[in-house]
C-alpha cells in the first residue's frame, strides 16, 4: 500500500482555499500512484479555529467542504481534519475528528481523545473527547489513527490518564497514522522526532505522521511531517516551513529488523532539551537561529498575505532590534514593500541616523527621515504650565517614544501600512518600553526573541555578506531618550537579564530556585519583580510571532493585578 503525505498551509476560516489545496494533494497523490493520502489536522477549517467553532455557519461549511472534497476521493483514500457534531446531548457538541473518504463515501470517523488544554492550545474548551477508539478497516489494513495530542502522553509525568495508542493496540493496527498541528519552537523538532521513534519502538509499528506548515497569527507551524518505520528508523522527513509531499510504501515500513535498537526509546519534552548546555549558547547557537529566521519570516509572510496586507512600516533608530526586523520584513515581504522611517531627536547620535540610513541602502528599501524635536518641544511647551519646573524624567523620555509612535500610525493610515512593532522579549519581560510608543504595532516580530537571541540574529543574517552595518551589532543598546542614556543604565547586562528570564518563563523556576542554580539573590528578586509588575503592558500589546515554548501573549497567562513576586 502506497500511502501519500500532504503537508500544506491553511487558512482558518477559508474554506474556498483550502478546499482546493486539499483536492489539489489528492490529484497530486492519485498521479503518484498513491492508495492513501493523510492531511492534517482540522485541515479542512483551519487550526486553531477558537471561537469560530461556535458558530453554527462554521461547522456546516466545513461539512459542505467536505462533500465538496469526498467527490475527490474516488479511486483513493483520504484522511483529513474537521470537527464533528456529536450527536450525544451529554458533553461539548463537537468532536475534534477525522475522516476517512473513499469512494465518494465517508468510510470512517475518528475522534480526538486527549485535549490539549495549556500553553496556546484550549480545545476542551469546544471539543468532547472521544468515547470508543477502533482502528479504521482499509484495503486490507487496520490503520490506527490519532490525532495530534494523542500520541503525546509519554514521559515520566504523563499529563492524561489514558493513551490512546493503547486503546487500539488490542485490535493489532498495522500501522500507526497521526494528522497533527503542532507549532513551531526552537526544541520541537528534536522533541517531535524522539516522540514519534519512541511510539515505533513501544508498539513495534511504523508511524506516519503528517503535520501542517504556515503561520496563524502568532503560532508558527513548521512542517516536519515524518515517517517511521516499525524498527525505529527514520524513512522521511517533509521540509521545514515550506508545504512538500512524499510518498512511502507501508509494506517497506512493516519489514522487521532482527537486529536490536541502537538505543533504548527516549522521549524529550522541551524543556530537557538544552539542559547541562550553557544557556546562552543554547539559545544562541547556529541550529536554533537558523530555525528562528524561517519561522519569523514565515510569521510575517503568512500575516500579510492571509490578512490581505502588503506593505509594512517600522521605526528604524539605527539599533540592532529595528535592524533586524526590517531585514526579516524585506526577507519576508520584498523591499519595496517594507518602509523604514527615521526618526532623530536631539539625544539621537548622528551615527544611528547614519547606521539606519547604510542598513536601508544595503537592504535597498525606501526610508524617509522625519526630525521629532519641533513636535516634541510643542508638546513640552503645552505642558509647562502642568509640570511647571519639574526635573526632565520618565514623562519626557516617554512623550518621544509616544511621538513616534503618533508618526509611525498616521503614515501607516495614511498609506495602508502594517506597522511592525519592534520589541524583544528582554525588553517586554521587564517592561522597558512606552505603551502606545515603542510598544504599538500591529505584529511584533522579535517579541519571543531574547535580546542575546536578537545580537545571534544579526551576526546569522551577516553570515554571506554584510547586511546590517557592523557598528549596529556592536554598539552598546540605548534607547536614546536622554542624553548618554544606555540599556544598562535601567536594566542588568543582558548576558545575566535573559539567563533569569530563561530560568523564570520558559523552565518555570520560582526565586529559590533560579538563585541555587548561581545567580545573584538581588539580581533575581529584581528581575522577577519586574516582570510580573509589567503584566498591564503585555497584556496591551499585538500579537507576538511564537518561536518558543513559553511566549508571552494567549499561552502565557498571569493576572495583572497578583501580587506574587512583585
Amino acid at each position: 500500500m502506497k500511502i501519500a503525505l500532504a503537508q500544506q498551509n491553511y487558512h482558518i476560516g477559508n474554506f474556498e482555499s483550502n478546499t482546493r489545496r486539499i483536492i489539489a494533494g489528492i490529484e497530486w497523490a492519485k498521479t503518484q500512484g498513491a492508495d492513501l493520502v493523510v492531511f492534517s489536522e482540522l485541515c479542512v477549517c483551519g487550526y486553531p479555529p477558537r471561537d469560530f467553532l461556535e458558530f453554527d455557519d462554521f461547522i456546516n461549511s466545513c461539512y459542505r467542504e467536505i462533500d465538496v472534497i469526498k467527490q475527490h476521493a474516488d479511486t483513493i483514500g483520504v484522511l483529513i481534519g474537521s470537527p464533528a457534531r456529536n450527536p450525544r446531548r451529554e458533553g461539548k457538541d463537537l468532536f475534534n475528528a477525522v475522516f476517512l473518504l473513499h469512494e465518494k463515501e465517508i468510510k470512517a470517523e475518528v475522534h480526538k481523545t486527549l485535549l490539549p488544554n495549556y500553553d496556546v492550545f484550549d480545545e476542551y474548551r469546544y471539543f468532547e473527547p472521544a468515547y470508543d477508539w477502533n482502528v479504521v478497516h482499509f484495503k486490507g489494513k487496520k490503520l490506527g489513527v490519532t490525532i495530534c495530542e494523542d500520541i503525546w502522553n509519554m514521559g515520566d509525568n504523563p499529563l492524561y490518564r489514558i493513551t490512546p495508542m493503547e486503546k487500539l493496540m488490542p485490535y493489532q493496527p498495522d500501522v500507526m497514522i497521526n494528522l497533527s498541528a503542532s507549532p513551531y519552537n526552537y526544541a520541537q523538532d528534536i522533541v517531535r522526532n524522539s516522540l514519534i521513534r519512541a511510539h515505533t519502538l513501544k508498539y513495534k509499528l511504523p508511524m506516519i505522521y503528517c503535520n501542517a506548515v504556515g503561520s496563524q497569527t502568532e503560532i508558527v507551524f513548521d512542517g516536519g511531517s515524518l515517517v517511521y518505520d516499525c524498527n525505529g528508523n527514520k524513512i522521511k522527513e517533509l521540509n521545514y516551513f515550506e508545504e512538500d509531499y512524499q510518498v512511502v510504501e507501508l509494506n517497506e515500513l512493516l519489514k522487521r529488523s532482527s537486529a536490536p535498537p541502537a538505543e533504548e526509546p527516549v522521549f524529550f519534552s522541551a524543556r530537557e532539551v538544552g539542559t547541562g548546555e550553557d544557556v546562552i549558547k543554547y539559545l544562541t547557537n547556529e541550529k536554533n537561529m537558523e530555525e528562528i529566521r524561517h519561522a519569523l519570516v514565515l510569521g510575517i509572510r503568512d500575516y500579510f498575505k492571509k490578512m490581505g496586507f502588503q506593505k509594512a512600516i517600522l521605526g528604524a533608530s539605527g539599533g540592532i532590534d529595528s535592524a533586524v526586523v526590517q531585514a526579516l520584513a524585506v526577507e519576508a515581504l520584498g523591499k519595496e514593500n517594507v518602509r523604514a522611517i527615521l526618526m532623530p531627536s536631539q539625544f539621537s547620535t548622528d551615527h544611528s541616523v547614519n547606521d539606519a540610513v547604510a542598513l536601508s541602502k544595503n537592504l535597498g528599501n525606501p526610508y524617509d527621515i522625519v526630525p521629532v524635536k519641533n513636535i516634541y518641544d510643542s508638546f513640552l511647551q503645552e505642558l509647562k504650565p502642568i509640570f511647571k519646573d519639574l526635573p526632565f524624567g520618565l514623562a519626557e523620555e516617554n512623550i518621544q517614544a509616544r511621538t513616534r509612535g503618533n508618526l509611525l500610525m498616521a503614515i501607516a493610515n495614511k498609506f495602508g501600512y502594517v506597522l511592525l512593532n519592534t520589541s524583544n522579549k528582554s525588553e517586554l519581560s521587564t517592561g522597558y518600553g512606552t505603551l502606545y510608543g515603542d510598544m504599538a504595532g500591529g505584529l511584533s516580530v522579535l517579541g519571543d526573541c531574547y535580546k542575546m537571541q536578537v545580537f545571534a540574529l544579526a551576526k546569522h543574517l551577516n553570515r554571506e555578506e554584510e547586511i546590517i552595518p557592523e557598528n549596529i551589532i556592536t554598539k552598546p543598546p540605548s534607547a536614546e531618550l536622554r542624553p548618554n542614556q544606555k540599556d544598562s543604565d535601567s536594566l542588568p547586562d543582558y548576558d545575566q537579564l535573559d539567563r533569569v528570564l530563561y530560568e523564570y518563563i520558559e523552565m518555570r523556576n520560582g526565586p529559590k530556585e533560579i538563585i541555587a542554580k548561581g545567580y545573584d539573590e538581588t539580581l533575581v528578586n529584581r528581575v522577577l519583580k519586574l516582570v510580573n509588575t509589567s503584566e498591564y503592558k503585555r497584556n496591551q500589546f499585538c500579537p507576538i510571532i511564537r518561536i518558543s515554548w513559553k511566549a508571552f501573549g494567549t499561552g502565557r497567562r498571569m493576572p495583572i493585578v497578583g501580587k506574587y513576586l512583585s
